[in-house]
């Protein structure tokens, strides 16, 4: 598995560290339970770091030197692209392994994963996360615009890949209609959720948990980018002022961002927003919290009214999906795989991209209305449950099996993938089904 610019292990909530970071960790994990033996390659962003590090029963985090052992700009990542590569390579040679089948996740490991596709006459299994066309065409001011080579290698990778998973069925529709791609050669995947983590609990407890007020909170989770649109939930809160006054009781709480960053105080998304809110008036009800642990993130669900996600562009949307798991309603933009995830009305609501009013509206029919929240936030719940992990993983696993031509008759099916296979012994609970 690659995830070159990102390791899976990363505090979640930085620059670079979001939903892809939980997808690859938590689909190696339940991969891992079902006999998979797996080997995630990360470049190498701190030398004090072990190369190998044990993340699970069969499954590796390798660090790989890739220019300099520190964060840099993601972007620049491409350049040391080789180096990765010839390293990975040494790394196999060493162990003495074949692998079986690439999963590769993000444009820069998808090159990689393509190269080594070909040198090692393996399968390539490829997920974007995001597009650079969809991101660009979402781009509000030029800076924002992702460089031509990643619409190059993606276009490639579109071409090129054994299979590709889309996260939903909009994303696949947009990489026909949009790029140019085979149906026949994409699967629709969803993203996964632990729902044992991701739980309802008390409002109250939770808040007292995390040390905040009484107040009505409105949360975002994610990382601060500009096409996460933040800006237009701000906007939506002077809205909702406006129209209540003294009235309104309700606070915003923004998770995400790292504190130690120059983001916050150089001229990053963050510093931006943060001098978006004074111009606003509205300091006094905005929190910047920075990113937070997860194990924290169930409280701060659980204690919000609703949670929001006003992107210009989301390929899936796993914040939603932990925060429906949860029983809180998610209000979110119309857009990408969202569209799929919330039913209107039904488990949250969905509004036009970059239309602060229609938020204000929606949150504040919320806040007015707790049988309302209550009544959408159990039909999120029930809706989440469908994305459990160890659904989303065996949907994974039986392409694994198609791709490395392990489709055979019966129980034999998972034979080649599990370590149980062939022992009369009896098999833990966590084994697959032809254990």
């Amino acid at each position: 598995m690659l995830s070159v610019h990102t390791c899976p292990l990363a505090a979640l909530g930085g620059k670079e560290t979001g939903g892809m970071n939980v997808y690859i960790r938590e689909l190696s994990r339940v991969l891992s339970e079902r006999g998979c033996e797996i080997d995630i390659f990360t470049r190498s962003q701190n030398p004090g770091v072990p190369a190998v590090v044990p993340f699970c029963e069969g499954v590796r985090i390798v660090h790989l030197k890739a220019g300099p052992e520190s964060p840099y700009e993601k972007k620049l990542v491409w350049f040391h692209l080789p180096e990765f590569l010839e390293n990975l390579e040494q790394f196999r040679r060493r162990e003495g392994i074949r692998y079986r089948l690439i999963h590769s996740h993000y444009w820069l490991s998808g090159w990689v994963g393509a190269q080594l596709g070909r040198r090692w006459k393996v399968p390539l299994l490829h997920m974007f996360h995001t597009l650079g066309y969809f991101k660009n065409r979402a781009a509000k001011v030029v800076g924002e615009k992702e460089p031509g080579v990643r619409l190059q290698v993606e276009r490639q990778l579109l071409a090129d890949a054994d299979h590709i998973t889309a996260s939903s069925q909009r994303e696949k529709v947009d990489m026909i209609w949009a790029c140019g791609a085979r149906p026949n050669r994409i699967t629709v995947v969803p993203c996964g959720v632990d729902i044992r983590m991701f739980r309802p609990l008390d409002p109250v407890a939770a808040k007292k948990r995390l040390g905040l007020t009484d107040k009505k909170m409105i949360l975002f989770v994610g990382r601060i980018d500009p096409v996460k649109g933040i800006d237009t939930l701000l906007k939506a809160m002077v809205i909702m002022n406006r129209k209540m006054g003294s009235g309104l009781d309700a606070e915003i709480l923004i998770v995400g961002g790292d504190k130690d960053s120059a983001d916050y105080s150089g001229d990053g998304e963050i510093s931006r927003l943060k001098r978006l809110t004074g111009e606003l008036g509205i300091n006094d009800t905005v929190t910047f919290l920075g990113a937070q642990r997860q194990d924290l993130l169930p409280f701060y669900y659980s204690a919000a009214e609703a949670c929001v996600l006003p992107s210009r562009y989301e390929s899936f949307g796993m914040v939603a999906l932990e925060a429906m798991a949860c029983g809180t309603p998610v209000i979110a933009s119309k857009v990408g795989g969202l569209t799929s995830l919330i039913q209107d009305e039904r488990s949250g609501f969905v509004v036009p991209e970059g239309n602060e009013r229609a938020l204000a509206e929606r949150i504040r029919l919320l806040l007015d209305n707790p049988a309302l929240r209550k009544t959408l936030g159990w039909h999120a719940r029930e809706r989440s449950i469908q994305y459990g992990w160890n659904i989303i993983a065996d949907r994974i696993l039986a392409l694994y099996l198609a791709l490395s031509g392990d489709r055979m008759e019966g129980m034999q099916l998972l034979l080649p993938f599990c370590r149980n296979a062939g022992t009369k012994a009896a098999a833990p609970a966590t084994t697959c089904g032809a254990c």
